[in-house]
């Protein structure tokens, strides 16, 4: 028997496929040279130290955090840095934190008890960080990205406007690797409410109200894993982040777990010296020691003891009229 063998002809190019196959790799590798390109354009962060006297009196800031926890962990030094400096600072709370973990606690709440303990411990934030007051807007917590983004944002800029809002503390809305859909959600509303918030024909029934347009002109965004742009050293005013977590005792994951970890050695016979002799003792010393670690890292990075990381973003570009009169201010001559 013999085998019938086929011959195979070589496949001949197509010249249309080789020009696809050829344009498709430059495509692919134009991002990834851009990308680096653009990493290493970069500007390192700047590092905002601590200011001398109230540079900042007569502006306002509105610290916004989704959950209770959320400033005390990413953004509570800076908020207390920039009130020491003199600003006038408000909080905003977006959710009632129903579905709260309530880590602090060790045993989990019910929904009506998760609502009130978590309420309680955001009210106590005003005092700690020398804050006005807070506002709470009250959704369900898990659940804002099904609430209207429009309704969201036409709060905020009813706020805005009616504090003079000059600067906010928020989520980045384009953070990365971001689970939660309040953290993004709030981000967005935020992020177009200051711009609108600054316009003359959005919501006229402010001015009916006694309003004014009034834009933000800086925002400092919090995130897990931040675009580093702006680090601020907070070493003066760490005290203030570990109390601000020491407050946030339902939600917090540090709360009352020191002096927890204290008893629980006792009946051990053991003991920690950093736990000291006493139950508030061992709560500061538990947050400084182990939740504040990232902040102690970033600060020995930066030559400060603690620090906080935000995408900073300042002042925008100088208007067209700022532009056209610095214009005139340089090269005006006299009319002979």
């Amino acid at each position: 028997m013999r085998l019938k063998i086929n011959r195979i002809e070589p496949r001949q190019p197509n010249p249309g496929m080789a020009r696809r196959d050829l344009l498709a790799g430059v495509a692919a590798a134009f991002p990834l040279a851009w990308i680096a390109r653009a990493q290493q354009a970069a500007p390192p962060p700047f590092l905002e130290r601590p200011a001398p006297g109230q540079p900042h009196q007569g502006k306002n800031l509105l610290a916004l955090q989704a959950h209770s926890d959320d400033i005390p962990l990413y953004a509570a030094g800076t908020v207390a840095k920039l009130v020491q400096e003199g600003y006038t600072g408000y909080l905003l709370r977006a959710s009632n934190d129903d579905m709260g973990d309530e880590r602090g606690l060790g045993t989990p709440g019910t929904i009506g008890e998760n609502v009130l303990r978590n309420e309680h411990d955001n009210g106590d934030l005003v005092g700690i960080l020398g804050l006005q007051r807070n506002f709470n807007l009250n959704y369900s917590n898990h659940y804002m990205a099904g609430i209207p983004l429009n309704e969201i944002m036409a709060r905020l800029i009813f706020l805005i406007r009616l504090l003079q809002v000059d600067t906010v503390l928020c989520w980045d809305p384009r953070a990365h690797d971001e689970e939660n859909p309040d953290h993004y959600t709030l981000a967005r509303a935020l992020e177009a409410a200051c711009w609108i918030a600054g316009r003359d024909h959005d919501f006229e029934e402010h001015f009916a109200a006694g309003l004014k347009p009034h834009a933000v002109r800086e925002k400092y965004y919090y995130a897990r894993r931040p675009e580093i742009t702006r680090v601020v050293d907070i070493s003066a005013v760490v005290d203030k982040k570990v109390e601000a977590n020491r407050a946030n005792v339902a939600k917090g994951p540090a709360g009352h777990h020191g002096s927890q970890l204290r008893a629980e050695l006792a009946k051990r016979n053991q003991r920690l010296p950093l736990l000291g002799d006493d139950a508030a003792t061992a709560d500061r010393a538990y947050i400084k020691e182990f939740l504040l670690g990232g902040s102690r890292e970033l600060g020995r990075r930066y030559g400060v003891e603690y620090a906080e990381a935000f995408h900073y973003i300042g002042p925008g570009a100088a208007t067209r009229d700022s532009r056209i009169e610095e214009y005139i201010r340089r090269n005006a001559v006299p009319v002979k």
